[in-house]
């Protein structure tokens, strides 16, 4: 651990600025807990960095955040608009945030906790992981992943136009793109390793992406994976026929997924799963094998991202504040 000033004691530390985190501060501050929340980026950093022109799939009131209303223009909420809100949020519960601030690990000593940061060491009785998965994206595990033009985020489309571009994966992220690429001039070929579309695709694209596929505006290949990207190409194989095909790309775009930050769990003590990367905790109040450790939000599904999303996730709080509370009295 580094040298440096420590802190007040807290009674919890919430290491994340996102939708969970904010709703940990809220519980905590309800409760009369002394609190402090740390986030290495900007606030709801994750949501700062989705596609600018992204469309929520939940609609408003399952965004909430401590019963403030969220009202926005039309039925499912932009991007912008639930910035918006959350920065509300914050100013309106007066919440004690510390941004731009990243936790380098956590080690508890006694019956405390020291949490190395970037602002210097933290010092709490308990400590909330609600750091989310969107800052540790899957590999292909493919030779050229590492080039510039391979793409890991995707926010807007114009860099993109009359470029070939090779976009992996087959839910949602990956079918906005390609018809948000196809619909501002780029060559698009959409590439899932399943035999057809994420069943999880919000319903109001999916006639969309069907008609665009099935007028040859996007290639797509299903049961197909990547085995080498080149300086201007990408090599393909067919899973069913074992058939390789090589195609020009100028960019490829991947979404196939993201991980929690393992390297925190486990540094921290918490066990996780070899294969799922899903933390060992309790379901009824979050706390992991490390006592007075906590996850929240996302980062307890692993590599299955698509099982916590913000409407569920939010709701973590509260059991594990009532926890908490309860072991302060």
């Amino acid at each position: 651990m580094a040298a440096t000033n420590k802190q007040e004691i807290v009674d919890v530390l919430i290491v994340g600025g996102g939708p969970t985190g904010l709703s940990c501060g809220i519980e905590a501050r309800a409760a009369g807990l002394t609190y402090h929340i740390l986030e290495k980026g900007a606030l709801t950093d994750s949501i700062r960095r989705f596609p600018r022109s992204m469309t929520f799939f939940s609609t408003p009131e399952l965004l909430e955040l401590g019963d403030l209303p969220f009202a926005c223009v039309e039925t499912r909420p932009k991007r912008t608009e639930v910035l918006v809100y959350y920065r509300r949020v914050v100013d309106y519960f007066d919440l004690k945030i510390s941004l731009r601030c990243t936790v380098l690990g956590i080690r508890r000593t006694g019956d405390l906790f020291e949490v190395e940061s970037s602002n210097g060491i933290f010092t709490a009785r308990n400590v909330v992981l609600a750091t989310g998965y969107f800052d540790n994206t899957n590999m292909l595990g493919v030779a050229g992943e590492d080039q510039a033009h391979v793409r890991a985020y995707y926010e807007e489309p114009y860099e993109y136009t009359r470029a070939k571009v090779c976009v992996i994966g087959g839910r949602n992220s990956a079918v906005e793109t390609a018809l948000e690429l196809f619909r501002n001039g780029a060559d698009v070929t959409l590439v899932h390793r399943g035999a057809d579309l994420g069943s999880s695709v919000k319903y109001w694209i999916v006639p969309d992406i069907r008609n665009r596929i099935n007028k040859g505006e996007i290639k797509a290949l299903f049961n197909t994976v990547v085995q080498e990207i080149g300086a201007k190409t990408i090599t393909l194989r067919n899973s069913v026929d074992g058939s390789v095909d090589t195609i020009a790309a100028d960019y490829v775009i991947k979404h196939i997924g993201y991980r929690p930050d393992e390297q925190l769990l486990r540094s921290s003590g918490v066990t996780v799963d070899d294969e799922t990367l899903v933390p060992t905790y309790d379901p009824d109040n979050f706390e992991t094998n490390v006592p007075g450790l906590y996850v929240a939000g996302s980062v307890v599904c692993g590599c299955e991202t698509w099982n916590i999303f913000i409407e569920n996730g939010r709701k973590h709080a509260r059991p594990i504040i009532e926890r908490i509370a309860a072991g302060s009295r």
